[in-house]
């Protein structure tokens, strides 16, 4: 299901605010983000394979009454040799997704790593970050809580809007609520900057 055609990444923001929000899902290799891309897209679980570059979706997600908003997401593939390529992708994107296997936890300090190096690019400064704790599901899963602690979330710059939700691609737990979360912190930013803007 991976596409190879990287030189598609955007450059600007995708498609106009009014009509869907940029947002970019990134992450280890097996963390599950296709998973969670499709479980968001279709509604049901979708056994995927290694993502080589990229996917992408439109998602519409109700919130709350008749409302909605669409996003676009891109979801980057997580292996080792493709992860320098996720600052084509995040650049003048709205929102980051990070999705991590909450039930393997030997690889949270890898996470953490490659979570810091990306929030802290200086394209992605400020931008809203949605941590998903994915793999709810499994024996042994650590809680969003657990996971916050071990990413040091709390340590990303002061300036970057935060949120750490469990969940699970297999049931969809845990993703509405999540991209609620993300849709509000997005909201928040754009409109800091317009009244930063105003003050000028």
């Amino acid at each position: 299901m991976g596409n190879h055609l990287t030189e598609m990444a955007p450059t600007t923001s995708f498609l106009p605010h009014f009509q869907a929000l940029h947002v970019v899902v990134i992450g280890l290799d097996s963390a599950g983000k296709t998973s969670l891309l499709y479980r968001l897209k279709f509604k049901e679980f979708v056994q995927s394979v290694p993502t080589k570059g990229f996917n992408t979706e439109k998602i519409r997600v109700p919130l709350g009454g008749s409302r909605g908003i669409t996003f676009q997401v891109w979801d980057v593939g997580g292996q080792e040799k493709l992860r320098p390529l996720w600052r084509s992708y995040t650049r003048r994107t709205d929102g980051l997704v990070f999705v991590v296997d909450a039930a393997e936890a030997e690889r949270l300090e890898e996470a953490k790593v490659e979570l810091h190096r990306i929030s802290r690019a200086s394209d992605n400064q400020g931008v809203p970050v949605l941590v998903l704790a994915n793999k709810q599901d499994q024996p042994g899963a650590l809680s969003a809580a657990e996971v916050e602690k071990r990413l040091a979330v709390r340590e990303l710059a002061t300036a970057t809007l935060t949120y750490v939700q469990g969940c699970s691609a297999v049931d969809g737990l845990g993703l509405q609520p999540g991209l609620e979360r993300l849709y509000e912190m997005i909201l928040k930013r754009k409109k800091a900057a317009r009244a930063g803007k105003k003050r000028r």
